[in-house]
């Protein structure tokens, strides 16, 4: 058995997931790392030329009975999480009332939030019972503003920062530490996936998702609260949302993820490119 730790990162086949398994690996961790669609086993492929022991489990974490399933293959993998980064999600543009598809906001709620809550709660408490750990879980910066054009997702995401945040307050003193990783817009294809291509929002400056995941390991290993990564401006956005009315920043939202409010497309990663996107 090896005696490298174990870290778990969902959503990884692609985008800031994919991007931080790789640091795990570079590090020195082995990995379990999972996703619903068949790059997952790519992604694994990749990621062992990194040198780490990879287990790829290929799973939809919208249905509970596949959460279970990748929990029973944690606990298989013969030596305990020492890192869990529960980081898989999806997006959805559009007004709500006119245009968003209710199955698809369903799902995102399934993988963004009941996922996650069930993943912890089959984790965690063997990593309180052997008294260390670290986890992470991948909000947004989007979880600071009311999601006009996005609800339902800025909203899921403000339930990971609290959901999180409480978490870190209950475990303290455990041993087992949790962050929150908050990205700004970032170079993946939740754009075009999430059908916001055509939005201002999406045509602006896009964070790498590699140094997202560098800044985000660190982050997990220093057993930080919270770290945002996102460009200058973003973070000024940030900072000032602290001090903005809900209805305010409701509105500059709006403007920025309307949809069709983009001059041009942005372009994109095809499925057939590394699974980096």
């Amino acid at each position: 058995m090896s005696t490298r730790p174990l870290a778990v990162v969902t959503g990884a086949s692609s985008g800031i997931g994919f991007e931080l398994a790789q640091v795990f690996a570079e590090n020195g961790w082995d990995l379990l790392i999972t996703a619903e669609d068949r790059r997952v086993h790519e992604a694994a492929k990749s990621i062992e030329r990194r040198g780490a022991d990879v287990l790829a489990v290929r799973a939809d974490l919208a249905n509970p009975s596949e959460v279970d399933d990748l929990a029973a293959a944690i606990g298989r993998a013969g030596h305990p999480v020492e890192a869990l980064a529960i980081n898989a999600g999806i997006g959805a543009g559009g007004r709500f009332v006119a245009e968003t598809d209710l199955g698809r906001e369903l799902r995102m709620i399934d993988i963004n939030v009941r996922s996650s809550v069930q993943l912890a709660k089959l984790v965690l408490p063997a990593m309180a019972e052997r008294g260390g750990g670290r986890v992470m879980f991948t909000s947004s910066v989007a979880a600071t503003v009311p999601g006009t054009y996005q609800a339902v997702y800025d909203a899921s995401k403000s339930f990971i920062q609290s959901f999180a945040t409480a978490l870190r307050a209950e475990l303290a003193g455990a041993g087992v530490t949790v962050t929150v990783l908050m990205p700004g817009p970032t170079a993946t294809a939740f754009w075009s996936r999430a059908g916001m291509d055509d939005t201002l929002l999406s045509s602006g400056p896009m964070d790498d998702p590699a140094r997202v995941a560098e800044q985000a390991y660190a982050a997990l290993v220093a057993g930080d609260e919270r770290v945002v990564t996102a460009n200058g401006a973003v973070r000024l956005q940030v900072l000032a949302s602290r001090f903005l009315p809900d209805s305010v920043k409701a509105a500059v939202l709006g403007v920025l993820a309307r949809p069709g409010s983009g001059r041009q497309q942005r372009p994109r990663l095809d499925s057939n490119q590394r699974p980096s996107d």
